[in-house]
């Protein structure tokens, strides 16, 4: 039986509805994203691909379809946040990490 790893993110006071903060865990920079109306919690990496900037976390949220995602206030290229798969017809994708929500504390797991 394999345990996952857990690593504290922040509260859930820490973050904003429909939108995303950057919090640091393990010297990495994730970007975390809440969706308040699907009452979803989304982690990946803050790094956009395209020019290696950290902004994913204060990119626009919304949907496509079914699919959540962000697009890089940038370069407007758009991602899912549950697969990391862009959207924009890219071969590039961004990492998504697994998040979990236990008495007002938001953790994240580094390992996928």
């Amino acid at each position: 039986m394999t345990t996952t790893a857990w690593e504290l993110a922040c509260h859930i006071d820490d973050t904003v509805e429909n939108g995303g903060v950057c919090v640091q865990i393990g010297g990495k920079q994730i970007a975390l994203f809440y969706f308040k109306r699907r009452n979803e919690w989304y982690a990946t990496q803050n790094e956009c691909p395209h020019k290696k900037q950290m902004i994913l976390s204060r990119g626009m949220t919304g949907s496509l379809g079914d699919t959540p995602k962000v697009a890089c206030p940038f370069h407007k290229k758009t991602f899912a946040l549950d697969t990391g798969e862009c959207l924009s017809g890219d071969e590039c994708a961004i990492t998504t990490y697994p998040v979990k929500v236990e008495a007002g504390l938001v953790y994240i797991s580094l390992e996928n």
